[in-house]
């Protein structure tokens, strides 16, 4: 969050803004040429009736009944080819800057770190990517045409009534100063109210998502009102603010009139001045008028376009904050083509930002190539914070892991994470075929590599029977298929990828039995020849492993194998107690 202090100038954060429209900048020119053919043409228009009073009406000069509505037409037809052009190139200008944007957005967010993630909700994120996207293109696009060519009319129609009449124009232009106050105000306000509404439209949005996507145990417990009365209140929230916007707005639009009326009666006092002495023709002075009448609605935009504006500019100083936090730390400069797989951690201790005490103390362990070290404690003992340090999600506060002898700070990021596959609890899946789930982020993988690691993952048996086998598209996360079919698409694509490293994050937890022994099966198949890491909660699923690591409040309290661990009768035998009194089957 920005403060008021630190927050930069509006102008500031325009300019840059503006910088998105640069490859759109042709588009924008021939915009603005049919802007001002626009403005042009509503003052050439105005002009046009003091001919049509004096000549038509006063004179009765029978040469202006054709020639008049002839130039009225033709003007009104290249009034309506720029008025074309100018919302067509603005319009495109618009969507193309909000896809910029949105690619520019979506391409930072993949680059965040981490940790980020777990200080604003994914939710609030998307509302980011799509709500203040368009608000910032609006601030661009439409505002942008409002502005040029509501000013350029403003210019044209003073510039014909100080032809007409320089004592009515100047006593018209006395209202001017005031307008712009109301105008200065309005825009601050709109600002601050328009950032709040931001902030309850992306709260909103967290809670909805929150109580949709959880709607079975809002079922289960009863919640419905519960979750109806929060959902209430944050709209009811939005509406007070959207009512606040709407009040300044009118407020501000009916004082602009009221100035505005207030001018017409000093207008037509000093217009009735110049007329009693021949200053002024009956054509002229329509012409005043027809000008002021114009110039009103294009006053009245201009003062309304700051919601928009400010919107925009709202919107434009959150994602461009978003946008200059820095990226995942990538300093590294070797380069890996495939490791050996040697992992050394040595004295870490990891404490989360905002967190008091650290998740993990001082822990320090090696694992072998080819060795299998699993994870075991309580939860909460800080298990899955030591395999999310391997691929760099997050980084140690103090000590060092170190991948074949090195820091993984020297790697390349890409090249350090190609050397890791990961299958956990939580599988996740792409609304895709299931091939393409299988080889995602491996395009060059041909049909046979990818139909072998399905064969592998114990995985064929059950992608045989879909309608389209291996095209067969699989729904949000994998929704068509169950807890253990997804859990066998993640390990075939672990198997695909073959890399030296390997993290298994309670991969078989929730399961039932015969789907568990599926997986169990496909993990060997994996394991052979991989650093594996098994983060287990079914200690029954561990017994073969190298070396067993027992975390407890963030330390490592013992490490030894299943059968030496049981002997010393310590932190992990009662662990193994007490899972396999609770549960006799194992």
């Amino acid at each position: 969050m920005i403060s008021e202090k630190n927050r930069p100038g509006s102008w500031h954060t325009y300019r840059r803004l503006l910088g998105y429209a640069k490859p759109y900048r042709w588009l924008m020119l021939a915009a603005a040429v049919g802007m001002m053919v626009e403005a042009s043409a509503a003052g050439y228009f105005t002009s046009l009736m003091k001919p049509m009073v004096d000549e038509t009406f006063v004179a009765r000069n029978p040469d202006v009944r054709v020639t008049l509505p002839l130039i009225i037409l033709g003007l009104f037809f290249l009034r309506g080819i720029a008025t074309f052009c100018s919302d067509l190139g603005m319009a495109r200008t618009g969507q193309g800057i909000v896809r910029d944007l949105q690619v520019t957005l979506f391409d930072k967010f993949l680059r965040l770190p981490s940790k980020r993630y777990d200080s604003e909700p994914v939710a609030k994120l998307l509302s980011r990517l799509n709500y203040d996207t368009t608000q910032m293109a609006a601030a661009i696009t439409e505002a942008l045409k409002v502005m040029i060519t509501d000013t350029l009319t403003i210019l044209v129609m003073l510039g014909i009534m100080l032809y007409q009449s320089f004592t009515v124009t100047v006593v018209m232009l006395v209202v001017g100063p005031a307008i712009a106050l109301i105008s200065s105000y309005v825009s601050r306000r709109y600002r601050r109210i328009n950032r709040n509404i931001q902030e309850a439209v992306a709260r909103t949005s967290q809670a909805s998502m929150e109580s949709l996507s959880g709607q079975q145990e809002v079922k289960v417990y009863g919640a419905q009102t519960q979750e109806l009365a929060r959902f209430r209140d944050l709209s009811r929230g939005s509406l007070r603010l959207s009512m606040k916007m709407e009040t300044t707005r009118g407020a501000a639009s009916s004082l602009v009139q009221l100035l505005g009326a207030f001018a017409l009666a000093l207008i037509l006092f000093a217009a009735g001045m110049d007329a009693a002495t021949g200053k002024m023709s009956a054509g002229g002075f329509v012409v005043i008028m027809t000008s002021m009448m114009v110039m009103l609605p294009s006053l009245k935009r201009i003062t309304n376009v700051q919601g928009p504006l400010q919107r925009g500019i709202s919107s434009a100083e959150r994602l461009f904050a978003l946008l200059d936090e820095p990226n995942e730390a990538d300093t590294g400069t070797r380069s890996l083509e495939r490791a050996r797989g040697e992992i050394e951690f040595r004295a870490v201790s990891v404490t989360y930002e905002g967190q008091n005490e650290p998740a993990v103390r001082d822990v320090s362990f090696t694992a072998r190539p080819g060795t299998v070290t699993a994870i075991v404690g309580r939860s909460g003992g800080g298990k899955t914070t030591l395999a999310r340090l391997l691929p760099r999600f997050y980084e140690p506060s103090s000590g060092a892991v170190l991948l074949d002898g090195e820091p993984l700070t020297a790697y390349r990021l890409a090249d350090l994470r190609r050397q890791i596959a990961m299958v956990g609890q939580r599988v996740m899946l792409f609304d895709d075929t299931v091939a393409a789930n299988i080889a995602y982020g491996m395009s060059e993988a041909d049909s046979g590599r990818i139909w072998q690691a399905a064969e592998a993952a114990n995985a064929t048996e059950f992608i045989d029977r879909l309608p389209q086998g291996m095209e067969t598209r699989i729904g949000e996360n994998g929704s068509l298929l169950s807890g253990g079919q997804r859990q066998r698409l993640a390990i075939a694509r672990a198997i695909l990828k073959d890399a030296p490293v390997l993290i298994l994050d309670e991969a078989t937890a929730a399961l039932d039995n015969e789907s568990e022994r599926l997986v169990q099966e496909a993990l060997n198949r994996l394991i052979p020849d991989r650093t594996t890491l098994v983060i287990a909660h079914r200690l029954s699923t561990i017994e073969h492993a190298d070396q067993v690591l027992v975390m407890d409040d963030g330390r490592l309290v013992e490490q030894g194998t299943h059968a030496e661990l049981l002997a010393r009768d310590g932190a992990y035998a009662r662990l193994h107690r007490l899972q396999f009194r609770d549960n006799p089957t194992g």
